[in-house]
């Protein structure tokens, strides 16, 4: 792979295909009625806020790691990519916008559904078990401390919320009340193999999964299809090896390859005098956070896959 040297992204603008919608990273354009084209622009939210300045290099960064997986699982899941290359549906002057950062994939009927997958406590599931010892009713031994490695990996599924809102957590039994039961149970068992086998590939690679998300949609066929992105640093909480067990020891949070760079520092950013109350507009980041955090996300590509970039 070379070197990533394109301008940051912070919004596509393509006249040559009609918009379908912008996404907190991505921006989505129609082909035809049965394709979409996924762009991966430089934006970065956090606690679901749209930051004002992209991340260098994101866009592709994520897309490239999202290809690595889609390749590495694609024999327990079906996804949504055409082997199609999103140059050959634009003009010729917009070819620099979606190069290296964009997937040509099937349009499918997205279900409502998150598949969270957690092999470690971290995250709101840390806080949700230290006041019930338990993670989205999936009860836990007693005595677990922050980033322990859980007995078994559980499943502990999102509702999506609209634009701007944050997905609410929700029992198992709450997704077959929406999608039905077999595509609940389909989902979640899915959702377990695809962590399962990703998590032992990382490890290999000195990378600890702890957490991630999947989204699934279905062909007109009926099909259950793996789509949008899939184990990036956006959906999915990284850690190296190194430096974990001290951390689990102390009971802090351990260094992370994900967006936790940027939340540490918006967590007491002051806006006013104030601090920032987690809603539009998010505060100006300062360059060393945009540096720090376009380093964290090249260098987890990089050790995944073990391309120099």
């Amino acid at each position: 792979m070379t070197a990533i040297a394109s301008p940051a992204l912070h919004t596509s603008t393509l006249a040559s295909l009609p918009l379908l919608a912008r996404g907190k990273v991505r921006d989505n354009y129609a082909v035809g009625d049965d394709r979409i084209l996924m762009v991966a622009s430089d934006r970065l939210s956090a606690f679901d806020v749209i930051m004002g300045e992209p991340i260098p290099g994101k866009g592709e960064l994520l897309t490239q790691m999202a290809l690595f997986w889609f390749d590495k699982l694609g024999h327990i899941c079906p996804n949504h990519l055409t082997g199609q290359t999103p140059e050959s549906v634009v003009s010729a002057d917009e070819v620099a916008q979606v190069r290296g950062r964009s997937m040509l994939v099937q349009r499918l009927k997205p279900l409502p559904v998150e598949a969270v997958v957690r092999g470690y406590l971290a995250g709101s599931g840390w806080k949700e078990y230290q006041a019930t010892q338990s993670v989205c009713g999936v009860a836990l031994p007693a005595g677990l401390t922050n980033a322990a490695r859980l007995p078994s990996p559980i499943y502990t599924p999102a509702a999506k919320a609209a634009a701007g809102e944050h997905d609410e957590n929700i029992r198992f039994e709450r997704t077959v009340e929406m999608i039905g039961a077999e595509h609940a149970g389909r989902i979640r068992d899915i959702s377990m193999a695809l962590y399962q086998a990703a998590a032992a590939i990382a490890l290999e690679k000195g990378m600890i999964i702890a957490d991630t998300k999947f989204e699934f949609g279905l062909a007109p066929d009926g099909t259950l299809v793996l789509m949008d992105e899939v184990l990036t640093p956006d959906s999915s909480r990284y850690w190296p090896v190194e430096g974990y067990e001290a951390a689990l020891a102390a009971g802090e949070n351990p260094p992370s390859y994900d967006k936790q760079f940027v939340r540490d520092w918006l967590e007491q950013a002051q806006v006013g005098g104030k601090p920032w109350d987690k809603t539009p507009p998010a505060p100006r980041l300062p360059q060393a956070v945009i540096d720090n955090t376009a380093a964290k996300y090249r260098e987890a590509l990089e050790r995944l896959t073990g391309r120099n970039i």
